[in-house]
């Protein structure tokens, strides 16, 4: 089984002081027991908010650990589906939002996702497997 881990999970992971940590360090050591634990640009951005250099991130995510993929054109096109439908919905943003770029990765991907905000993704990706508290 392979897990697109979602950048909260990460973050919280990672700055160790946040309610969830416990929780998202549990579900991500889960995650890579059973299989491939994976991270997109996308995800990869959003952890580098943290950080001074590349080479930080990389020693925080290193890629022995994390499996980087790129995004795969169906899923952008996937993303684009769950953004008119937002849109439609009465959503206000006008670009896509990152959430939709990482639902529909681990749709094509037919991957888990793991995340511990799963109300975005139930909603615009019904069928994607998703971990959540």
């Amino acid at each position: 089984m392979a897990t697109l881990v979602d950048s909260n999970v990460l973050i919280d992971v990672l700055s160790l002081h946040d309610e969830w940590a416990s929780w998202s360090s549990a579900m991500l050591a889960r995650a890579a027991e059973q299989g491939s634990v994976i991270i997109n640009p996308i995800i990869y951005a959003e952890v580098c908010f943290g950080y001074d250099s590349l080479e930080a991130v990389d020693g925080a995510l290193p890629p022995e650990y994390y499996r980087r993929e790129p995004l795969p054109w169906a899923a952008a096109f996937l993303a684009s589906q769950a953004f008119i439908a937002y849109r439609r919905r009465g959503g206000t943003k006008r670009s896509p939002l990152p959430d939709f770029y990482i639902g529909a990765h681990a749709a094509v991907g037919g991957y888990t996702l793991l995340t511990r905000d799963p109300d975005r993704y139930k909603a615009y990706f019904p069928k994607l497997q998703i971990v959540a508290p």
